[in-house]
């Protein structure tokens, strides 16, 4: 029996996050253990009218590119998936892995060259967006691995991953535009405003959003949301910080990450666990020692960590920001094939001061917004 929160959910990607219209194209893309919720999206658009297709990874497709691909054809693999993206309306991805740590066990500059060729295409989607040619959301489904990975059995599980997805599973939608609405004047009061200056344990940084916009994010992209961000100015961060929360990254965890920034460039980095794997994505490219993303998570509904980014980003009462690529639409000039977010928790002693002036401390806006 299928759990009715999933329809549920499924009808809110659809209708609310992606607006979905009659004949248009509607990718669906994500791994097996994700079927459940890619087949309600798969009814809701047929329903409405469009045309959903479904690029299904089935278990151990990845580990085969590595295990039996050849390199020099990485981009070729992926050649249809780029097609669908230059020419759909839609793009729907549904996480839904059974082993995350599947990749674990390969050399890092391999899996780095593969999810590369993964960025280019990453980078046409975004393009896409910018010019409103392309709408893209990326969720969730509850799987055995990810409530493994986040310390908690199925059930308790699948109860975290829809109530933050769905705090009002009676009016979602009308949920996510009152969150809207206050994120709004956040950014309202952020406008005009230059230098940041982020201060936690083992962590004091400064930076400017001179001239960059903040998105309000709830629930348009990523389901579940909750989060401002926007992209520094890219020569700007200068300071440490050092991020309490593991960050995964192309199925690598590592652990303790503390960067030193200089005129925007980490020139410094350890890490506890995968020193090397995080010291081997630095060099990646021109552009991957910079930031291209800085947020601040408002989710309350999500105080836990579980390993998971697509939740973990949004805990209330943190940070985090992004080494790589930022987003055109807060106009960040930085470029990257990597796009590597990682989180701070502000909720013990942390603070954000704007202009000198006080906007978040132990986790909490100071102002009534």
């Amino acid at each position: 029996m299928i759990d009715p929160r999933v329809n549920k959910l499924a009808t809110m990607l659809v209708d609310y996050s992606l607006g979905v219209k009659p004949n248009q194209r509607v990718l669906l893309q994500g791994e097996k253990g994700g079927e459940p919720l890619m087949m309600a999206i798969f009814n809701t658009c047929l329903e409405r009218g469009a045309f959903p297709f479904i690029y299904q990874y089935p278990e151990g497709m990845t580990d085969s590119y590595f295990r039996y691909g050849k390199p020099e054809k990485f981009a070729d693999y992926l050649q249809e998936l780029k097609r669908f993206v230059e020419t759909y309306d839609h793009r729907v991805r549904i996480l839904g892995e059974t082993n995350t740590k599947e990749l674990s066990g390969f050399d890092p500059e391999l899996v780095s060259k593969f999810y590369a060729e993964g960025g280019k295409i990453s980078k046409i989607m975004l393009d896409r967006e910018q010019k409103g040619e392309l709408h893209w959301v990326l969720s969730l489904f509850p799987t055995q691995a990810y409530a493994q990975d986040a310390n908690m059995s199925l059930p308790d599980f699948e109860d975290f991953v829809y109530n933050a997805c769905m705090p009002d599973q009676n009016d979602p939608v009308g949920y996510w535009k009152k969150v809207a609405a206050r994120q709004d004047k956040v950014i309202q009061w952020l406008k005009g405003k230059e230098r940041v200056h982020v201060v936690a344990p083992e962590t004091d940084l400064t930076l400017s959003i001179k001239g960059r916009p903040f998105e309000n994010c709830a629930c348009k992209v990523n389901v579940p949301d909750g989060e401002i961000f926007t992209s520094p100015i890219e020569n700007s961060m200068n300071g440490h910080v050092y991020f309490s929360y593991p960050t995964l990254y192309e199925g690598f965890e590592v652990v303790g990450v503390r960067l030193w920034f200089e005129n925007g460039k980490v020139v410094k980095a350890s890490a506890v666990k995968n020193e090397e794997y995080l010291l081997k994505k630095l060099d990646t490219d021109a552009g991957s020692r910079y930031v291209g993303e800085f947020a601040i998570g408002t989710n309350e509904g999500i105080q836990k960590f579980t390993g998971q980014i697509l939740f973990d980003e949004k805990i209330g009462g943190s940070f985090h920001m992004a080494l790589g690529h930022g987003y055109p639409e807060t106009l960040s000039q930085n470029e990257s094939a990597i796009h590597w977010d990682m989180i701070c928790d502000l909720r013990h002693g942390g603070r954000i001061e704007v202009d000198d002036e006080l906007l978040y401390e132990n986790g909490k806006f100071v102002f009534n917004f």
